[in-house]
């Protein structure tokens, strides 16, 4: 088992990890209903494709003979209507001043968006991913 989710009342849920033990609360967003107060479901959905980029660019980094140690990520989520779904989200990925190679940039290009939560999204869903190195050429 992954993951333990209680509905707790008021449009909140907690979920547990369960390895860890370690929580997160959402609550339904403002413009559905909610208080908009935590992570909305959707909110972790295209939270979670920047964190698995980022993780997944240490990972090859690691092995490939660089460091993404710092990178940060602004993530920008858009809902469509009819029904109400997620329809597009932004990423915007700021990578430290390391100097990277032209060979090291398209690795990290092509890994960010080979990572599985990239893959497990529907088509449907545009995924824009903009990336910022320092020292563009």
């Amino acid at each position: 088992m992954t993951s333990k989710v209680q509905y707790v009342g008021e449009l909140r849920t907690i979920c547990e990890h369960i390895n860890s033990n370690s929580q997160i609360e959402t609550d339904a967003p403002a413009d559905n209903n909610g208080k908009g107060e935590r992570f909305s479901p959707t909110d972790l959905v295209a939270t979670s494709l920047a964190s698995c980029m980022l993780t997944i660019m240490g990972i090859v980094g690691q092995s490939s003979g660089f460091s993404i140690d710092g990178a940060k990520a602004n993530v920008e989520k858009f809902m469509g209507t009819n029904p109400r779904r997620i329809v597009k989200i932004r990423i915007e990925i700021y990578f430290p001043d390391f100097n990277y190679s032209e060979k090291e940039k398209q690795i990290i290009r092509n890994t960010a968006k080979m990572c599985p939560v990239a893959q497990s999204l529907h088509p449907d869903i545009e995924q824009e991913i903009i990336f910022n190195f320092k020292n563009q050429n």
